[in-house]
C-alpha cells in the first residue's frame, strides 16, 4: 500500500496500477499580500524611504569636487567623503565585515529578524514592487480576480503597466549600483549617449535584472529557500529574544462570533479565525502555527490582528513581540524587556563597541600616506665612480589627503649612507607616484663591512602644509655588499 502526498506536483500510476510515481517537488501557490496600516507598517516604510535616499541619493552627493562616494577600480582608489583608502586598507574592509556581523548577532539575539522584516534589500525592493503592484492591478482581491480571468486588453494593459514601472525601477537601480563605481554624471552622459563601455552596460543589466527577479517574481522564494539566514538564525534565538508571537492561551480556541458576544460564555478565545493574519504575511505562513523559520519578522500580522481586536473591543495583543519565557511565564512588558541585558547580549554589545572603537582610532590616527620601497631586482649592487657601492629602488608614494603635498627622503643604516642625489616628491590629491632611488655607501665603509644584505631604513616625510604637522614613515629593506 503506497499514500500520495498531497503536496505533491504530480503523481502517476504504473502500467499494473500498483506503483506511484511521487514527484518530490511542490509547485509554488502564489502569494497575494494584503496591504496593511499600523504602527510596524508605518517603521517599514520609514525604513523603505530612508535606505532609498541613502542608495539612490549618495551617488550625487558631491565633496571637494568630486563625487562623496566612489569607489574607482580602475585607479584602484576608493573615496568615501574625506577619506581615501587604496588596496592595501583591505583591513578597514574586514573591520567593517566584523561589525555587521555583530552587529547582526547582537540584534538577532535581542529581537529576532529585525534587519530581514525592515532593512534587508529584499524586503524593501518587493515592498516597492508590491504598492507599485497594488496602485495598478488594485488589492488583493482584485489581483486574484485579474490573474484568474481571462486575457483581455485591460489585463494586459494593467500587466504591461506594471511590468513596465518596474523595469523602471529596476533599471534605475542597476544604474545607481553601477554609479558608485563609475563617476554617476559621467555614467548618465554614457546611458544618454549609448555609448557605455561592455562592462558597464553588462552590470546596469545583471543588477537590474536581479532587482526586478527577485523583488517581482521571486520574493518570498528568496527568503525562504536562498537566504542563509533564514537557516541559521536559530543558533542566535534564544528564550528571551524578541520575536513575532501569538497567544495561543488567550486566543484559543478560535472561533467566529459577533461584535456583541462575550467570547467567555460562547467558550471562545479572543481569535476570531479572520485569517487576516495569513493574508498579509508576505511569506504565506500562519503565525498562529508557531515561530516558523519563514518568518522574517516584519509584523504586517501584528498590525492587522490588533485592527481586529480594536474593532472587536478586545485588547490588543493577541499577536505580539514578545519571548517565549514571556508567554509562559506570563511576564510584564517591563519584565520582558529587563531580560534584554542578559549576557550574551552584553558580550555582544562589549565586543561591537570595541571593534567600532578601534576601527574609529585606526582611521583618525592613520598616515594620511602610504610607501612601498621595491629593491631594484636587476642591479643587486654595483660600484660606481671613487669606489662607492650603489643599491637602486624602487619607491612608491600614494597620497590619501586631497591636497597636494610635498615628500623628502633619507636613509639610514649603513656608515655614510646616503642618496646619490636628493630626493623631494610633490604628489597632487589623491596621486600615487614611483620614483627612482640610488643609495651608495663610500668605499670604506664597503671595505670595512662584511659583503652580503644589510637592514637599512628609509624615512619619508610629508612636510607640513596648511596648519598640519608634518608626518613620516619608515619603511625596512635591505643593501647588498658585494663579495
Amino acid at each position: 500500500m503506497s499514500t500520495t502526498n498531497p503536496g505533491s506536483a504530480a503523481a502517476a500510476t504504473g502500467p499494473d496500477d500498483s506503483t506511484q510515481v511521487i514527484s518530490l517537488y511542490q509547485a509554488r501557490k502564489k502569494i497575494y499580500p494584503r496591504s496593511v496600516s499600523g504602527l510596524f507598517a508605518q517603521w517599514r516604510w520609514a525604513l523603505v524611504w530612508l535606505t532609498q535616499i541613502v542608495f539612490y541619493g549618495l551617488p550625487w552627493l558631491m565633496w571637494n569636487d568630486r563625487q562623496a562616494v566612489l569607489f574607482d577600480l580602475g585607479a584602484r582608489r576608493f573615496f568615501i567623503f574625506g577619506l581615501v583608502f587604496y588596496p592595501q586598507d583591505l583591513i578597514y574592509l574586514s573591520a567593517l565585515l566584523m561589525v555587521s556581523a555583530y552587529a547582526l548577532f547582537l540584534f538577532t539575539a535581542v529581537g529576532g529578524r529585525l534587519w530581514c522584516g525592515y532593512a534587508c534589500p529584499q524586503t524593501v525592493y518587493t515592498e516597492i514592487f508590491m504598492w507599485v503592484e497594488r496602485k495598478i492591478e488594485g488589492d488583493r482581491a482584485r489581483r486574484m480576480k485579474l490573474d484568474a480571468a481571462p486575457w483581455s486588453a485591460q489585463k494586459l494593459l494593467r500587466k504591461g503597466g506594471k511590468q513596465a514601472a518596474w523595469i523602471a525601477i529596476a533599471l534605475w537601480t542597476g544604474f545607481t549600483f553601477v554609479g558608485y563605481f563609475t563617476p554617476v554624471k559621467t555614467l548618465a552622459g554614457e546611458v544618454m549617449s549609448l555609448s557605455t563601455s561592455p562592462w558597464e552596460t553588462f552590470w546596469v543589466l545583471f543588477y537590474g535584472f536581479a532587482t526586478w527577479g527577485n523583488a517581482g517574481f521571486m520574493r518570498e522564494q528568496v527568503c525562504k529557500y536562498m537566504c542563509p539566514y533564514a537557516r541559521f538564525q536559530s543558533a542566535m534565538f534564544d528564550k528571551d529574544t524578541l520575536i513575532i508571537s501569538y497567544d495561543a492561551e488567550r486566543g484559543e480556541p478560535r472561533g467566529s462570533r459577533s461584535k456583541k458576544a462575550d467570547p467567555a460564555k460562547a467558550g471562545l478565545g479572543s481569535c476570531v479565525d479572520c485569517t487576516l493574519c495569513v493574508q498579509v504575511c508576505p511569506t504565506g505562513i500562519d503565525i498562529r502555527k508557531g515561530l516558523q523559520y519563514e518568518c522574517i519578522g516584519c509584523a504586517a500580522c501584528v498590525d492587522v490582528c490588533d485592527d481586529v481586536m480594536d474593532k472587536m473591543s478586545y485588547p490588543r495583543g493577541l499577536v505580539r513581540y514578545d519571548t517565549q519565557n514571556g508567554l509562559q511565564q506570563h511576564l510584564s512588558r517591563g519584565q520582558v524587556l529587563q531580560r534584554v541585558l542578559r549576557p550574551r547580549i552584553l558580550i555582544y554589545t562589549g565586543i561591537l563597541v570595541l571593534i567600532c572603537i578601534a576601527v574609529g582610532w585606526s582611521i583618525a590616527t592613520r598616515t594620511p600616506f602610504k610607501v612601498d620601497v621595491v629593491r631594484d631586482r636587476s642591479t643587486l649592487a654595483r660600484q660606481v665612480d671613487g669606489g662607492a657601492v650603489e643599491n637602486v629602488y624602487r619607491l612608491q608614494v600614494m597620497n590619501a589627503a586631497e591636497a597636494p603635498q610635498s615628500y623628502t627622503v633619507t636613509a639610514e643604516g649603513l656608515p655614510g649612507l646616503a642618496l646619490a642625489e636628493p630626493v623631494e616628491l610633490k604628489l597632487g590629491p589623491a596621486e600615487a607616484h614611483w620614483a627612482t632611488i640610488a643609495l651608495r655607501v663610500p668605499p670604506e665603509t664597503a671595505a670595512s663591512t662584511s659583503a652580503g644584505a644589510h637592514e637599512i631604513h628609509f624615512t619619508i616625510e610629508r612636510q607640513a602644509h596648511d596648519g598640519e604637522r608634518a608626518r613620516s614613515v619608515v619603511e625596512k629593506s635591505t643593501f647588498m655588499l658585494p663579495r
